[in-house]
């Protein structure tokens, strides 16, 4: 295992639970992170096309604008993202995936059992658990990868994101009261034509354990499916 430590940056927090698409988004929010290689956009998990699979995407750098912005952005080498599992229900992370760029590869590992030290702020490669790897995608290829039952891609994407950002201005400026919101077939995707940096990974359900309870049973919203808890970190190699 390798000693370096990185430390963390910026996370989201979402639920990934079966046969639910959920997502955390934080687009350029931090001052202390805009617009750097550390700068989570957004986390989406939600159930594969083998609904025994959870598929997990972290963006990155976003919103980055169509030509020479995206084809130069690149992912950094000094910065580990993690997809934080806790299959408990503490809210403190039981399993880590890790993916890391070395030249024109994204190299991923686990996922793996964390250990105490680890949990939280600083991290350690867990390089005896490596998942895979694959290329970096550009703007004009795409190429993904599958080893021992997981998938992996890298690369430039268009943003997911769907938001009115506009009328959101409007309505904390106070211009728009009392309409709010526009209704669907009205509003406007401001992300549209933007891109992001991704990291997607497919892994099967058997290697994260059992999800506990769903969350939302501690607040009186009863009946929902079990799902794990999961967020996403962006560390930087100190």
């Amino acid at each position: 295992m390798k000693k370096t430590k990185f430390f963390a940056a910026l996370g989201g927090l979402a639920l990934a639970g079966i046969s639910i698409f959920l997502i955390a988004a934080d687009h350029i929010d931090s001052p202390s992170v805009a617009n750097t290689t550390v700068d989570i956009a957004d986390l989406y998990a939600f159930e594969g096309n083998n609904p025994d699979n959870t598929v997990f995407v972290a963006t990155l750098q976003g919103p980055l604008n169509p030509g020479g912005v995206t084809e130069n952005a690149s992912f950094d080498e000094d910065v580990l993202i993690e997809f934080n599992i806790d299959n408990t229900g503490d809210f403190v992370e039981d399993l880590v995936i890790q993916a890391i760029k070395r030249a024109d590869t994204m190299y991923f590992f686990g996922p793996a059992m964390v250990d105490a030290a680890d949990a939280g702020a600083s991290s350690t490669i867990y390089s005896d658990q490596m998942a895979g790897q694959v290329q970096i995608s550009g703007v004009g290829d795409t190429f993904t990868a599958s080893n021992n039952g997981m998938s992996f891609f890298a690369g430039p994407r268009r943003d997911y994101f769907y938001f009115d950002f506009n009328r959101f201005n409007d309505v904390i400026a106070g211009n728009v009261a009392p309409e709010g919101f526009l209704p669907p077939g009205q509003a406007e995707d401001f992300f549209e034509a933007l891109n992001v940096l991704s990291i997607v990974v497919e892994v099967p359900n058997s290697m994260l354990g059992a999800a506990p309870e769903h969350v939302g049973g501690a607040v009186g919203i009863n009946g929902l499916p079990n799902a794990y808890n999961v967020w996403v970190s962006a560390k930087r190699k100190q």
